[in-house]
């Protein structure tokens, strides 16, 4: 059985766009649902989803492990796994990761781009790695079968993550540095590291991100992964597409400054462009992912080197965690 997951988007949510991810055929989509919110804010985010599935329970439900993915296919729905971009709902307090996890969490970050309780942003001017916090947080994480994105955290303290994890760790939405430069995206050695310790990479779509930004083509997209494949293993990368639809200009610049700053246009390629950049014309949503089967194809892939990047290597990572 073959699956398609999007291990990353974070849309304005709506019928359409729930018809939009079945016609793409998405069995499982992770979803961002926190950025900033602290643990009460997240109860009323949690409250519009269950609308959510109740006013389009023919479409989608809330999944919590991979049997969901499985139940998803037989059923021709979408299974949405809840995803956190930042630790803040835990606030300070270790008892709070249960209960997030217990209300549907399955992923998330241990920083978003600055310094958190848990660990080191990519922003920051100094990495200081995982925190004592962050470590018993990773090991309660570990043992509830929360994963532990890293996606917008800096660099030693991914490597820390990895170490100090027992489970494999992901990094659901990034790109390798050696194609694009840029302060999120990842070094040649933490993705060889990440793909030995049995950990993840979604690569992303977000603009900001690619080569050539809006006017990255989908033949250098897909060279990037079968370059990304040779140094983290075949089965180690998938698609965390990022997708941001239907999303006012504001809720970016929530999500850049949260209540921490005062400034606008604070992140990388945004100085004169401070809204959402433009899709790339071949990957305007999730339909999308039959243009990256076929430049998948055309760089030399196999059908089922295809299908595990297009969503099997997700579903076997849900499996193992």
């Amino acid at each position: 059985m073959n699956f398609k997951i999007d291990n990353l988007q974070y849309c304005n949510w709506t019928r359409k766009i729930f018809e939009i991810n079945r016609e793409a055929g998405l069995d499982a989509i992770h979803v961002t649902i926190v950025y900033h919110e602290d643990f009460d804010e997240l109860q009323k985010i949690i409250n519009s989803w269950n609308i959510h599935f109740k006013d389009n329970k023919d479409l989608i439900f809330l999944g919590k492990n991979f049997k969901d993915i499985e139940r998803a296919k037989k059923e021709n729905k979408t299974a949405i796994f809840f995803g956190f971009q930042n630790c803040s709902p835990i606030e300070d307090n270790i008892d709070l990761v249960e209960k997030v996890y217990n209300q549907g969490c399955r992923f998330m970050q241990l920083t978003y781009n600055n310094q958190s309780l848990l660990a080191s942003g990519c922003y920051e001017k100094k990495d200081s790695g995982v925190t004592n916090f962050g470590r018993e947080v990773i090991k309660e994480m570990n043992r509830l079968g929360l994963v532990v994105d890293m996606s917008h955290s800096a660099e030693q303290s991914t490597f820390d993550a990895i170490e100090i994890s027992e489970k494999p760790i992901a990094i659901t939405h990034a790109n390798p540095n050696f194609w694009y430069s840029a302060k999120r995206n990842k070094s040649n050695e933490l993705l060889k590291v990440l793909g030995e310790s049995g950990g993840m990479l979604g690569v992303s779509l977000y603009p900001h991100h690619l080569k050539n930004g809006s006017e990255c083509t989908l033949e250098s997209f897909c060279e990037m992964i079968a370059r990304t494949t040779e140094i983290m293993g075949i089965d180690k990368v998938g698609i965390g597409s990022d997708l941001c639809l239907d999303q006012p200009d504001k809720i970016v610049e929530w999500m850049r400054n949260g209540t921490w700053s005062k400034s606008k246009n604070y992140g990388e390629g945004t100085k004169n462009n401070p809204g959402f950049p433009k899709q790339p014309k071949w990957f305007l949503d999730a339909r999308g992912f039959k243009n990256l089967e076929t430049g998948l194809k055309k760089v030399g892939f196999s059908e089922a080197e295809i299908n595990g990047i297009l969503g099997n290597n997700w579903y076997n990572f849900y499996k193992r965690i």
